[in-house]
């Protein structure tokens, strides 16, 4: 029973990539946080000067008092002139102006109000906070560094890399085979195993943690013939670092019934592949096969073979089907891996 692998070179990026910069224009006074380290959503990351911001809210905070007070003398006159109409002692237009003299007054409070909020708004923004969890990168600015003037200024970046993504490729017809494994395969492949999805490190080790499949793309790349993936893989130890290059070891179905033949066994004419075994009568004979991908050093085979069948593989160029030959044992291999394709 074999499983069919295919192998993709991805590249590592991060689920989520935080731009953190400057909305309000200031000195900055300190970096709170320490370079490379996991941070939480709301961790403090830098200080910005506040001084100018509380400045500005104190003067909002004095024009709302001024609004509220000619707002609350307006509407006492407008209260005054409605008592002094129903007497008959007032004109009409008097009465008018102070009424709209009460909603003006009125709405310059709520202008008022709205003014304070953003300078609150714009004091709270001096001091930056994460806005993910995730890994804090290296500062882009240091103590006494101006920032926020006329432009939002980059001061570090958060990228969480639990999980972490695997970016790769694949040309339309080794997508076909991923999704439609069992199908392309024939009757010997088991189609209800899933794609499983590993990784093998820069140093040739096995990742201990399998991914899945999280994005196909619906174009094809015209200058590659290909379509983007992305695989979804966890990573608790933050081993894996985004920009990384890694292999990522694709297994969509298993063969039940495989053979493992020595890759130099395996010939091709017109018609396909085959093998020259040694029959019972100690003839050279013909069996057409599939292939089925390849180890290092094995054809995984399907086709007329059967158990116990002697195949040729060593000297070839000496024999035809239908010649009478002597057939000895060949020596014993080393143990089969997984078949790639």
């Amino acid at each position: 029973s074999v499983p069919l692998i295919h192998e993709l070179v991805g590249r590592l990026a991060a689920t989520r990539v935080a731009q953190i910069r400057a909305r309000v224009a200031g000195i900055i006074l300190s970096r709170v946080y320490t370079e490379g380290t996991d941070v939480k959503a709301g961790d403090v990351l830098f200080r910005i000067d506040p001084a100018q911001l509380e400045v500005t809210l104190h003067a909002q905070a004095a024009a709302l008092a001024k609004a509220e007070a000619d707002a609350a003398n307006a509407a006492l006159i407008a209260k005054r002139y409605l008592e002094l109409r129903e007497k008959r002692t007032l004109a009409q237009q008097d009465l008018d102006t102070a009424l709209a003299n009460e909603r003006t007054t009125a709405a310059v409070v709520k202008q008022a109000l709205a003014n304070v909020e953003s300078a609150k708004l714009n004091l709270s923004y001096a001091t930056v906070t994460a806005p993910i969890a995730g890994r804090a990168g290296r500062a882009l600015v240091t103590e006494g560094a101006l920032v926020g003037l006329n432009e939002a200024t980059p001061l570090t970046t958060v990228e969480r890399i639990d999980p972490i993504y695997v970016n790769f490729s694949q040309s339309v017809a080794e997508l076909a085979w991923l999704e439609d494994a069992g199908n392309s395969l024939g009757q010997g492949v088991d189609s209800r195993s899933a794609p499983k999805m590993e990784i093998v490190l820069p140093d040739g080790t096995l990742y201990p943690h399998t991914g899945t499949l999280d994005f196909s793309g619906k174009n094809v790349d015209p200058t590659t013939g290909a379509v983007s993936l992305r695989a979804v893989v966890p990573n608790p130890a933050k081993r894996l670092l985004p920009g990384m290059f890694v292999t990522l070891r694709l297994t969509a179905g298993r063969i039940d019934h495989a053979f493992p033949i020595p890759q130099a066994a395996v010939q091709r004419d017109s018609n396909g592949a085959f093998v020259l075994i040694v029959n019972a009568a100690s003839k050279v004979e013909q069996r057409r096969v599939e292939t089925h991908g390849m180890t290092r050093e094995d054809w995984i085979l399907t086709g007329a073979l059967v158990d116990g069948d002697q195949v040729i593989v060593l000297g070839l160029q000496k024999v035809k089907p239908g010649a009478e030959v002597k057939a000895e044992a060949a020596a014993d291999t080393a143990p089969t891996a997984p078949a790639k394709s």
